[in-house]
Formats: structure tokens, sequence, C-alpha cells
């Protein structure tokens, strides 16, 4: 395999693929580069001399400015290189793009549930929603009550490792795993901290949050648990599902605690309706749908120096070939899009498109400045150590999710997808306030890449977890689905591992459970809209 590899003509840093030790080594045809110090795989190598103030170049665009003098062929560090990012601006641009072939899966069909309002989901679950989280102790109750009771609750290895430390030879499950629903795929349970006590707006991007989940194509309907007092009231909770979701016909169930005369009659009542509609809901089945209908959210989290290289770039080609099919894709993490802003600019179908993503971009970027922070700050300490030393490093690597299709809409945090193609969503780079807040927006399926390993899931849309190198799919099998650490082996090529990754939508969109659906990985934490990378 390759050991350097020069990204853009314009660059003046490279990658090292591999561990690499002080010696010449090639970096393309008939060039090559004497590297005099030891690198680690994944960090970015001075190509040329760099005095203090050089302004370093990486996929193209600005990454960084260097503190000190940097000879050529050493590392650059975060004690050498600082975050800086290419300004940008809205200018008339006629984006062009090469449409990727898709022959391959033209009258493609996953198998999913139709909804009545044209939308089709790819899982089938009902959904208890708490609208203040003094309800969720009762939640808690009726989940376990009916996990148990309809066969959903699975039986639990460390129960019986447990018992076997403390010299117990019991053995026999205790746990049915017999589904009595069986076109019904889990019952789901939205734990959160919300609904009173912070403030209104809080509370108002709390129920367009959950009015997203509600109302989701993956949902067949919801249990909705009230206190009676809070801010998060069940006619202000209508009123914004029928401002956002005007056309849906989901079964919905209200309950307020202060209404009923105990806790116990309301877990009874809570049980027994929506017993009544499960067997109703059981009705449907999955159908052949087009592959039109996915919405497929784009996630990065526990990111390494082959994000962008690998899986993310992969994840762009599959995200190209949704978008030609018809289908619609979402690339979220605002705080990660910082220094590429200007290639998504160019790529806004219209220039309300480019000025909505530069009205929220800033104004997200000004709130993280007020309170003493920034998106320069927004590298973890496991990103520097395997690479992504600046935001914008990190930013132009995670932008490769996107592709290279127009951007059909931008979305701020809550609003819901309408239109096919690319969607930039503004949420956090948090892993899992991101997932959340594309699940929220219609998100019927979703592509995780990580090089660190992270097991993050969603509670109603499968998540699908793809590597960035091989060290890692093989270490950490249990939560990874595909390997895209061959495309920096030389293996596979960014196109043929973008192709399987649409083949694995297309059979997770028709059943088939990811490794995060095995773990029951169901994370959910809402965006309070307060500053968080």
């Amino acid at each position: 395999m390759n050991k350097l590899l020069h990204i853009h003509p314009n660059d003046n840093c490279l990658v090292a693929l591999t561990d690499l030790q002080p010696d010449n080594y090639a970096y393309g045809e008939g060039k090559s580069i004497e590297i005099i110090e030891a690198i680690p795989a994944k960090h970015r190598i001075a190509l040329v001399e760099m005095p203090a103030g050089s302004i370093v170049t990486h996929y193209g665009v600005s990454v960084g400015k260097t503190t000190s003098y940097v000879p050529k062929g050493t590392r650059l560090t975060t004690e050498n290189l600082v975050h800086v990012a290419d300004p940008s601006e809205i200018r008339e641009v006629e984006y062009q793009w090469t449409v990727p072939n898709v022959q391959r899966f033209k009258g493609r069909t996953f198998m999913g549930y139709h909804r009545a309002d044209g939308k089709v989901g790819t899982a089938n679950y009902w959904l208890f929603v708490p609208l203040v989280f003094c309800e969720n102790r009762n939640l808690r109750v009726i989940e376990e009550t009916l996990n148990t009771s309809l066969g959903y609750k699975k039986d639990n290895d460390y129960i019986q490792f447990t018992k076997s430390l403390l010299g117990d030879s019991y053995t026999e499950k205790e746990v049915s795993t017999q589904r009595v629903f069986e076109n019904i795929d889990g019952i789901r349970f939205l734990y959160h901290d919300g609904g009173c006590g912070g403030t209104r707006q809080d509370s108002e991007t709390l129920l367009r949050l959950l009015a997203g989940y509600v109302n989701h194509p993956n949902v067949a309907g919801a249990t909705v648990l009230s206190l009676g007092c809070q801010h998060a009231q069940i006619n202000w909770f209508k009123e914004i599902q029928k401002s956002l979701y005007p056309h849906s016909e989901k079964p919905v169930i209200y309950l307020e605690q202060q209404k009923i005369k105990s806790e116990e009659m309301l877990i009874k009542k809570a049980i027994s309706d929506t017993i009544d509609e499960l067997k109703e809901a059981n009705r449907i089945s999955r159908q052949p749908a087009p592959l039109s209908k996915l919405v497929v959210g784009l996630e990065c989290g526990g990111s390494d120096g082959f994000s962008g290289l690998s899986a993310n770039p992969a994840v762009g080609h599959a995200s190209d070939l949704v978008a030609t099919l018809g289908g619609s894709t979402i690339l979220s993490e605002f705080p990660e899009l910082n220094g590429v802003e200007q290639n998504l600019i160019d790529r806004c179908v219209t220039k309300s498109v480019a000025e909505k993503f530069v009205h929220l971009q800033e104004a997200y970027s000004k709130r993280a400045v007020a309170v003493g922070s920034g998106f320069d700050k927004n590298p973890s300490p496991g990103n520097i150590k395997d690479g992504l030393i600046t935001d914008a490093i990190k930013s132009a690597g995670a932008a490769k999710k996107g592709g290279h299709a127009p951007v059909s809409d931008v979305l701020d945090y809550t609003e819901p997808v309408v239109k096919p193609g690319l969607n930039l969503l503004c949420t956090p780079g948090n892993d899992v306030e991101s997932t959340t807040g594309m699940a929220g927006s219609g998100a019927n399926v979703m592509l995780f890449t990580t090089g660190l390993g992270t097991p993050t899931g969603n509670p109603i849309c499968p998540v699908i977890k793809i590597a960035t190198n091989t060290k890692l799919a093989e270490s950490m099998p249990d939560i990874i689905d595909i390997n895209a650490g061959q495309i920096i082996s030389g293996e596979k090529t960014i196109e043929q591992v973008g192709e399987e990754i649409l083949e694995e939508i297309i059979k997770v969109a028709s059943g088939k459970q990811t490794k995060a659906m095995l773990l029951d990985q169901n994370d959910f934490i809402l965006w309070k809209r307060g500053v968080s990378l």
C-alpha cells in the first residue's frame, strides 16, 4: 500500500497512511519527500518549509496557520499549528457536478412500512413519549412491563455471568423472546430531562423534536404521558404537530396524570390503551418501496485522521447515489462545516437557501464565541490524538459525507425534511444530539462513520456504523457494520465502498438489524439550543 497521500494538488501537506520512520518516501508519480522524524499514521506532514505564519492547505482549503517554523518532512501538531478557516460569501456560481452512475440501482426497492402521508418507514415501532421528566419513572415501569410481556426484552448474558461469579448454577433463561405482535419491531421510550423548569424556548424545542418522532415514518403510533402542570402542555404539543405535520394520521394516546386518580390507574390505562392500538398497528406489514423513499442521515463520531479519506467520502458517494435516485440525505453538525462553507454555499440551488445556511452558521458561531468558546474548540482529545488537530482539518474531512450533490434545502433544528436531494440540518457536532436531531427531521436510516469506535444508536432509526480503518473494524466487530479501511489499503475504491453502503442501506431498510440495534443502543439527547459543539 502507499505510505503517503497528497489529497489535493494545491495542498502543502501530506497524510501518513502508516507509521513512518525517517526515510525517503514517494507520494506521487515521480515525487518523493524525505521524512526527518518518526510520524504516526493518520497525521499531517509539511510538504514544504513553513515559516511562522504560513497558511496550511488541505483538501484544497485553508486549515491552519503555523505558529512557529515547521521544517519540510516534519509533523504538524497542536504545538505548531492553529485553526484558520477561509472566509465565505454568497456569489453567483453555476454549480456543476458529475452525476454518479446509478444503473445498478434503478428499479430497486426496499421492504418498508407505507404510511398514510406517503412516507415509508424502515421499521415499525410504537413510541412512548413523556412531555416532562416527571413521567420518566412511569415510563420505566411501563417499559419493563411491556417489553417483558410482549417478547421484546432480550436475555441479558451478563446476568448469567454474574450468577456464575456468585457460585449460582442457575442457567435457565427467564425471558421470553417470542413476539406477541409480529409486525411491531419494538416499543420505544424517549427519556429526557426537559418539559419544565427551563426556558419556554427549551420546552418548545423539545415539543418540536418530539413531534418529529411521533410523526416519524418508522413509528406506527404513540402514547404520550403528561403530568399536567409543566410548560410542555398537551394542547401546545398538538398545535406544534398540526403545524409541522398537517397530513399525519398517526394514532396518539394522550394521558395526563393529574387528571387520573392514581399512578397505578395511569400506568394500567397506558398499558391497556396501548395494547388496543398495537393490535391495529400490527395489521400493517412490509411492502416494496422505491429507493426515492429513503431519507438518509449522515453522521461521523469518534473521527480519526482517516475519516476524510475513507469512510466519509464513501458515505458521500452513497449520498450522491441516493440523491440521484430521488431520495433525501441529511448532512448535519454545523460546527464541523467550518472552513468549507464556500463550497456548500456554491452548491445551494437558490440564493435563499444559501442565505439561510449563512445565517444559521453565523448565528451559531456567534453564540459559541459569546460564551468564551468557538468552532475552533470543536476537536476532541481523541480527534487530536489521531491527527485532526484543527477544526478546519476535521471539517474538511467531515463535509465529505455530503458528497457532491447540489444542496436542495437548509433546515434549522427540528425542521422536517420535505425536499429530495442533499439537505443541510443545523445541529451540534455532538454525536447523539446530532443523530437525535436527524431522526427528528425524518431520517429513516442513518450512516455513522467512526475511526475510534462509538456505539451510538437511535431509538427509532437504524444506524449503520462504518469504520474508517481496518484495525477498528477488526478490534470492535460488535459495533461496526461496514469496513471502509480497505480504501486506505488500496483494496477498494471510494466508489466501490459507496455502492456497498447503499446495498447495506437497502438491507437495513428492509429489516436487517444493525450492530447498534442488536446492542439495544437507543441514544436520545435534546439539543437545548445553548452552545454545544
